[in-house]
């Protein structure tokens, strides 16, 4: 087990956005988060990085490595990010300055992290690129000379880095069209069999979650109702909401959709 959350709840004011909620995520898993938009994923995701908005309130723990996260400083959190638990964002364009260069942006990263030999840091950052299936001459670019997809694997590149224990990946292809966010997804697997990180999938797309996933946990109004394998959630969920979902998703396999009717 790399990460264990227990009776998290986050909370707007007297609104309960995510509701104590438990899961356990083991190392070098694929843990998919599956619901629909307002379940609460994303709110749970930045709950684990302490990435929560002033107004909102987490409560509960996170544990990583028996000490939880919730309790750690800022200063604490500073060193978590990115060397423990890295993210991957639906907007991945809001990971990058404009006007910094792919260089810029990880020489900076790597230095926040302790990695004080110049040239070091630029050897990581090429190793990082060409990771993802991107020339080492892209650290020179800037991030508005880069296509969608292309920006995309510098994202993976930038939160892998320095090769975290827990990937978290929110939404993180949907802005891509299905080919590429296939390529990409395909990618973000041989990158994890290759360091052996854990990965927390966040997602609404069945397609992906059935190709991918070695455990699901389905989320709606803030609660956790169902988690399980994939072969048994997927082959027999056991929630109502759970078989809806599947039924929903018209680019699942007949046979898929079928089961869940059962």
């Amino acid at each position: 087990m790399i990460l264990s959350i227990k009776d998290l709840t986050v909370s707007h004011g007297e609104k309960t956005i995510v509701d104590h909620v438990s899961l356990t995520i083991d190392k070098g898993e694929w843990f998919a988060l599956v619901g629909q938009s307002g379940s609460g994923k994303t709110m749970l995701s930045q709950a684990i990085g302490q990435l929560l908005g002033p107004n909102l309130r987490a409560s509960g723990s996170v544990n990583y490595q028996e000490s939880n996260i919730l309790a750690c400083s800022k200063t604490e959190m500073n060193q978590l990010r990115g060397k423990a638990i890295s993210y991957i964002f639906q907007d991945y364009h809001g990971s990058f300055t404009p006007f910094l260069t792919i260089q810029q942006h990880m020489d900076e990263y790597l230095q926040t992290h302790g990695v004080k030999e110049k040239q070091k840091r630029n050897s990581m950052a090429k190793e990082a690129l060409e990771s993802v299936g991107l020339d080492a001459g892209f650290v020179k670019r800037y991030p508005f000379q880069l296509s969608g997809g292309q920006l995309q694997r510098a994202s993976i590149a930038l939160a892998l880095l320095l090769e975290p224990d827990i990937l978290v990946a929110d939404e993180a292809t949907t802005a891509l069209d299905s080919v590429s966010a296939h390529r990409i997804l395909s990618l973000l697997q041989e990158l994890q069999q290759k360091t052996g990180c854990a990965i927390l999938f966040i997602t609404h797309d069945w397609r992906h979650v059935v190709r991918y996933s070695d455990k699901i946990a389905v989320m709606k109004d803030g609660k956790i109702i169902e988690v399980g394998t994939k072969q048994k959630l997927i082959h027999q969920p056991e929630h109502a909401y759970t078989k809806q979902l599947i039924q929903a998703a018209p680019t699942l396999p007949l046979r898929v959709r079928e089961v869940s009717k059962s």
